[in-house]
Order: C-alpha cells, then structure tokens, then sequence
C-alpha cells in the first residue's frame, strides 16, 4: 500500500476543499454574519493546516498507484472531506451537534439531500451556499474535478484510471479519449455548460439569483437541499419544470452527450440504457398522473397532476430529492411507484445514485440467458449490450453488486430499527432506502415535510454511511475495513 501517496492526494483533496469554501465565506462577509465567518475561518484554516501537514509529509511519495490503492484513496477522501466540510456549521454554532453535521455535509457531498433542519433559512446564505455547493462539488465527484486540473501523476494514466474508475458511478468508467485527464476534463466541461444553462433558464422563470445558483448546484449534481423551508414549491411553475428538465438530463449518462459532440446520433438511439430510463420515466408519469387524478379528481386538474406527476418522478428516479408537493399523501400505488424508483437511480456515469439502469437491464439480460439455458443447457448465450459482447466478468461484477446491495440495505434497516423502535416500519425502511440510494426525503416522518433530525446519533451513524456508501458504489468504502486491502503480497 502506497501510503505516502494516498496521504498527498488526501492532503490536497482536503486544501482544494478549504479552497471551495472561499465563495460560502464571501457570502458571509456581505451578509455580515459574523458567526459563521468564524465558523468558515476555522474550517478553512483546519483544512488548510492538515493537508498542508500531509503534502510535507509525502514529499517522497512514489508515484506507483494500483487498483486498492484507488479504492483507499477515493474512500479516504470523501470521509475527509465530510469530517473537515462539516466544520463550518459546527464552529458557527449553526448545528451545534457535530454528528448533525457531518450527517449534514455527507448529505450535501453524496448528493443525497437528507436533512437534520427543519428551519433552512436559518443557517443564513453562506451556510447555505456551501450546503448546496457542496452537491455540484460531489455530483460529478471532487475527485475527478482534482484529476482535470491538478497534474499529480505526470504520465501514469494507470494512476487516474484506478481514481477515476472507484469515484464514478455505474458498472465501468471508459475513456473518452486516449488520456484519462482529457477525459476528466471533458466530463467538467459538459457539467458546466448544463450548469450554467439551468441557471440561466432558472433566472428566465424569475427565481432570484442566489436561489437560481443553489438550485442549479443541486439539480446538477442531482442533490436536493432547497435555500427555503417551503422547497422548490415557492417558484414559478416554469422555474420547477426548467428544473424537472434538467434532472433529467443530469440524470442521464454523460456519455451519451459526449456522442452528440461527436455527431454520433445513431449510437444515442441504439443506447439501451437511455431507452429504458426514458420508457421508466414517462410510464411512471403517466400511472401516476392518472391514480393521482383519479384519487383527488376535486382538487386535482389533469395539467397540474401531470406536472407534479413529472417533477417528482425526475426527482425520485435521478435521486436528486427536491419536492413540490408533499408525496407522501398521494396514494398507495403512487408512493409504491415511487419507493420503486428509489432503487432504480439514473443511468450510469451521470450524477444520479441508485441501483443504475444499465445494472436492471444487464440484470434482466442475465435472468433471461439462465431461464432459457436450464432446458437449453448446451447451449451458449452471449448477452450484448448495445450492440457488443458483455463480459463474464461485468456480469460476475454487476451480481456481486446486487448482492452487496440488498446485504447492506437489509442489515442497515435491521439496525436502525434495533435503535429507532419508535419509528414505523415505513419511516425506518424509506430512510434506509432514500440515504444508501442518495434520494433524500423517505416517507411518514422523513417524509418531503419532515426530516431526519429525531433520529439518534448512531442511526444517523448508520445512515451516513449508507449515503458514502450509496455514492462510491459500496466497494470504496468496503475497501477501508477490509484486512486484505493492506496486506503485502
């Protein structure tokens, strides 16, 4: 284990961070808060003094990087970052519980969008900046932002590939071009120039700038922290289908962007993975716009179910967990529909969390190869996707995946609810599933209207992890607790 370069990367992870928090301390400064300056300064100088103290430390570092080297890296980072990017609402005495906290920025950072406040306002626009910053900064991942600017392993493409590849979400992470710096790069790029048009069209539908810019971040790394306690509900109709639009295109892998760049229409129409998202989407408006209407036909109209049917789909589906409407009254089949988008998640490497589309679909693929070779068993089935072959191995990968996956939400519900008897059945699962598959609001009391606040300090332990766990793909952080992963061989 090359741990003198895990602790330079660490330590510059941890400077760019304090770096990120300059905007939220400006904000402070206009607004004359002088609490959370202090707790911005203090924050910043921690930062600072840490991976300073790291960097000095390995300046010897050797530069050979392998593949549990990437994985330690990018979990050791991202628990760094939530310990040090919580420190401004600690310090400012904001959220004066330090485990809030951290549960708090570890939402903001895995792009989860789970609360502890019930009064947002409160924390004032610079803490507020910085909570919802803090999703653009791990929508796309601070990893891959720090690969694209900062040259730290000269021409070791092995080096970047492993970071890249345990910090990006689905099954695979391929090259866009030969380097994987260009790559990182152009993923950046594209992220940006969504941002910036979301905002833009943010301000058409008359959402104030400051709102505009902390939507935009949130929708962009599909987050979900809203600047005000009524939501995204306070906005123009327009504003909050701008907002429906671009959860979706976020939602939505990035490489298919990079395809129009290229002119390549054919492959966006031949993507299975973009058909079956887009086909989960519209027939999930759709039978929840008709049991809605058919519910609540007295004070629904057939537009405005449509609308809210639209909204909340892109937002349960992409993860990213803004609301509009309190869901959790609309009816069984509705919230069941929803529940079931929770797991589903976005498309592979786009900002989304959950399961993966691509995964379903590769899962089904597999189901029907075995289902017809138990009475073809001379048989050989390839499965493709897209048109080429799928390996044994992506296939034993993406198995391992699911089971991991429905291990960790089971033991995680069991524990919780070992701690949390008081909370229903429904309250503990939901949570469970809108943490580890970064969506944000659950149902009954974490609900779009309430929050995760009544928990206790080792529930919103647990479900902490489940949210680190959820956006690095369970196996980086696996990876921290494993004995194998430190031993020479």
């Amino acid at each position: 284990m090359n741990y003198k370069m895990l602790g330079r990367i660490v330590g510059m992870v941890l400077v760019l961070e304090s770096v990120l928090m300059i905007p939220a301390l400006l904000i402070a400064c206009a607004e004359k808060n002088l609490r959370v300056i202090q707790g911005f300064g203090g924050a910043i100088l921690i930062g600072l003094l840490v991976g300073s103290l790291l960097i000095y430390r390995s300046k010897q570092a050797k530069k050979k990087f392998y593949a549990k080297e990437g994985m330690v890296c990018v979990g050791l980072c991202w628990v760094a970052m939530g310990l040090v990017g919580a420190l401004p609402f600690f310090l400012s005495g904001k959220i004066p519980n330090y485990m809030d906290a951290f549960f708090e920025i570890v939402s903001g950072l895995t792009t989860t969008g789970a609360s502890v406040l019930s009064d947002v306002e409160a924390l004032g626009k610079g803490l507020l900046f910085w909570r919802s910053f803090s999703h653009w900064i791990g929508g796309m991942g601070v990893l891959v932002f720090f690969l694209a600017i900062i040259p730290i392993s000269g021409n070791n493409e092995g080096f970047t590939l492993h970071i890249l590849r345990a910090e990006s979400p689905g099954p695979s992470v391929n090259k866009m071009v030969p380097r994987m710096k260009q790559s990182a790069m152009i993923l950046y790029i594209m992220y940006c120039v969504l941002t910036v048009l979301d905002i833009i069209f943010l301000l058409i539908g008359r959402m104030p700038v400051f709102d505009a810019f902390c939507i935009a971040f949130g929708t962009a790394g599909t987050g979900g922290f809203a600047v005000t306690n009524a939501g995204l509900a306070g906005y123009t109709i327009f504003a909050q289908n701008v907002t429906t639009v671009f959860m979706l295109l976020f939602g939505v892998n990035f490489g298919v962007y990079y395809l129009i760049i290229l002119k390549n229409f054919i492959g966006i129409i031949q993507d299975e993975e973009l058909r079956l998202y887009l086909t989960i989407v519209a027939g999930s408006i759709l039978l929840i716009t008709i049991n809605v209407l058919g519910k609540t036909a007295d004070t629904m109209t057939v537009g405005t179910s449509l609308q809210q049917a639209a909204f909340q789909v892109a937002s349960i589906v992409t993860t990213t967990g803004f609301s509009t409407t309190d869901f959790d009254l609309w009816p069984s089949l509705s919230k069941s529909i929803l529940m079931i988008l929770m797991m589903v998640g976005a498309c592979a490497g786009s900002t989304g969390g959950g399961l993966k589309v691509v995964r379903l679909l590769l899962l089904g693929k597999g189901i029907k190869r075995n289902s017809h070779q138990i009475f073809h068993n001379k048989e050989v089935q390839v499965i493709r996707f897209n048109g080429g072959r799928v390996g044994e191995q992506t296939m034993a990968n993406v198995n391992s995946y699911f089971a991991a996956y429905v291990i960790i939400i089971v033991v995680s519900f069991l524990l919780v609810s070992a701690d949390a008897g008081n909370f229903s059945l429904t309250t503990n699962f939901s949570a469970v599933m809108a943490t580890f598959n970064n969506i944000g609001p659950g149902f009954d009391s974490v609900g779009a209207t309430r929050n995760f606040a009544e928990y206790s300090v080792l529930s919103k332990g647990i479900l902490s992890l489940d949210m680190l766990l959820g956006r690095l793909e369970i196996f980086p952080i696996f990876a921290l607790f494993m004995p194998s992963t430190y031993q020479r061989k």
